[in-house]
This record gives C-alpha cells, sequence and structure tokens, in this order.
C-alpha cells in the first residue's frame, strides 16, 4: 500500500489553471468585422491602397496643404510652358500649366474635389437606394419581389453612361448635385441585385426563424438581424464602384455633359488637355493619371475587402 502511495505521488499532474484577474471576463470569438479587420491590416494590397485615399482625402479637405497656388490664377506668359521648375516638391509649378497659363498642380489638387465628392455622394446615395430596394424585395418575397425586380431589370438594361448623358441633357447648370443624381438615377440598380440576393440568404437562417417564433416584429427581425448580416456583401460592391463612379464623372466632363468650366474638376482639365496633347501633353496626361491612380486605389480596397469578409473567394 506505501509503494502504490509512492508511485502515485511521482505520477506527472495537471497544471493547475491559469489565474485570471479579478472580474476578467472570458476570451470571446471574434465578430465577422473584427476578424476581417485583423485581416485587413496584414494585407498589403489594403495598406497601399488605404495609404493612397488618405492622402486623397487629404488633399480633398485641406487643398492648401499640398500648393499654395490658385487653380483659377492665370497667366499666359507661361501659357503651354511643360518643362517644370525643379524645386520644392510642392511648388505651384512642378507640373508646368495649362493653355491659359494655369498651375496644372493646383488644378490637380482642387480637381480632386469635385471629383470625389460625386463619387462619395454617388456611392452613398445608391448604397442606400439600392440596399432599401434589395432588402425589402428579399425579405417580403412575393408580388412585391416581383415587381421591384421588374423595375430593377428594367432600369439595369438601360446602358450606364448613355442613360446619365440623356438625364444630363436636360439640365443647363451641371453642378456636383446635378451629375451625382444622375449616376444614381441608373447606378442603384447592382447594390439592389446584392442585397437582394444576400437578404435571401440570411433569412433562411436559424436565428432569423427563431426571432419570428419569439414574436420579434418585423423592423427589429430586419434591423437586428438581417441588415447586420446582409451587409458585408454590399459593403464590398459599393466600395469597388466608388472608383467607377469617379471614372464616370470625369468621363462625363471629359465629353462635356458633366462638370463644366469655371468648374474644377480632373473630367474637365482631361477635356481641356485633349487639344494640346501634341504640344503639351502633360496637361492631358497628369489629370489622367489621378483618375487612374484613384480608381485603382478603390479596387484594391474593394479586392481587399471582399478577401477578409469571404475568406472562401480567395
Amino acid at each position: 500500500m506505501t509503494e502504490t502511495l509512492d508511485t502515485a505521488a511521482k505520477l506527472p499532474t495537471a497544471p493547475d489553471p491559469a489565474p485570471t484577474g479579478k472580474g476578467e471576463k472570458p476570451a470571446k470569438g471574434r465578430s465577422l468585422w473584427s476578424d476581417a479587420w485583423h485581416d485587413l491590416r496584414r494585407n498589403p494590397l489594403f495598406v497601399v491602397s488605404a495609404v493612397l485615399i488618405v492622402l486623397l482625402l487629404a488633399m480633398v479637405a485641406f487643398p492648401s496643404l499640398f500648393t499654395s497656388a490658385s487653380p483659377n490664377d492665370a497667366d499666359l506668359a507661361n501659357h503651354y510652358q511643360g518643362d517644370p521648375h525643379y524645386g520644392h516638391f510642392f511648388a505651384p509649378d512642378w507640373f508646368g500649366y495649362d493653355t491659359q497659363g494655369r498651375s496644372v498642380w493646383a488644378r490637380m489638387v482642387y480637381g480632386a474635389r469635385a471629383s470625389v465628392t460625386v463619387g462619395l455622394l454617388v456611392t452613398l446615395s445608391v448604397t442606400l437606394c439600392g440596399g432599401v430596394v434589395g432588402m425589402v424585395a428579399g425579405y417580403f418575397g412575393g408580388w412585391l419581389d416581383s415587381v421591384l425586380s421588374r423595375i430593377t431589370d428594367m432600369f439595369q438594361g438601360i446602358p450606364f453612361l448613355l442613360g446619365s448623358m440623356v438625364v444630363l441633357t436636360t439640365f443647363t447648370d451641371r453642378n456636383v448635385w446635378v451629375v451625382s443624381a444622375a449616376l444614381l438615377f441608373l447606378g442603384w440598380t447592382q447594390i439592389a441585385r446584392v442585397a437582394r440576393g444576400a437578404v435571401i440568404t440570411v433569412k433562411q437562417s436559424d436565428f432569423v426563424h427563431a426571432a419570428k417564433s419569439l414574436g420579434a416584429s418585423t423592423m427589429r427581425i430586419m434591423f437586428r438581424h438581417i441588415v447586420p448580416n446582409a451587409l458585408a456583401p454590399v459593403v464590398v460592391v459599393a466600395t469597388t464602384a466608388l472608383g467607377g463612379y469617379i471614372a464616370a464623372e470625369a468621363t462625363l466632363s471629359y465629353l462635356g455633359i458633366g462638370l463644366a468650366a469655371p468648374a474644377v474638376s480632373w473630367g474637365v482639365d482631361v477635356d481641356t488637355g485633349k487639344d494640346a496633347l501634341r504640344t503639351a501633353p502633360h496637361i492631358l496626361i497628369s489629370p489622367a493619371v489621378m483618375v487612374s491612380l484613384t480608381v485603382l486605389a478603390f479596387i484594391m480596397l474593394g479586392d481587399a475587402v471582399r478577401n477578409a469578409l469571404d475568406p472562401k473567394s480567395r
């Protein structure tokens, strides 16, 4: 008996559980959004695109930090001047001058405000309108889904740029709000389809059926259970589409149907520079590169967000 007790005393014992602080709650599993943020911070694609977008937003909000020149100050003595004076990086003549002797760099900086504002306004409005239409159609179904889906198909059958051009030609004064409204008129259909599909998938989940059986109201089910779980694909599509709306504004302005002078916009400057492409190509290339970089940044951001929210798509 004594030998048995001695042998048992020599056997290894399980370690004591790690002490926890008083009142400390047990660790919880990360939610979809926290897990996505954890992945995004380690994604070089997200870091590069985020840096570009932050610089762009700083340029929109505080243009005076990037140039001291005015975009509308003209000096015909600098007509077509394309050789930059290699001085300070933010010197107003770094990118030369346009046909009227205005600083190309200053117009690039201040032109970001109109182009990005249109992109943000259209993205927010189409996400709201399309999201509501898709959520109502997907949740209620039946005849309401059929009617809203047919209306969506009808609008989606109209070419986006062509329809926007037709809408804009009816206005004589085309400002940022008018251009944004024209792009919204035909741009909500994609978000509506994505939101409808996401809501149809989520409403079949067990927690939604449980909430219905417990007597939860329709509004509580939609905003407490449906919207948070169907929001991820909508965010991905909206992030990617933002760059497309900026490009659409530049295209319409280039065609002379969007924003027009004296408005300062990348599309307006591309339209101005096309006539001087042989003699002073920098007038066209500079704003065109800004449009390309901006669209690329938002596309990369959308890809990174999609991979983080849906790891199966990698």
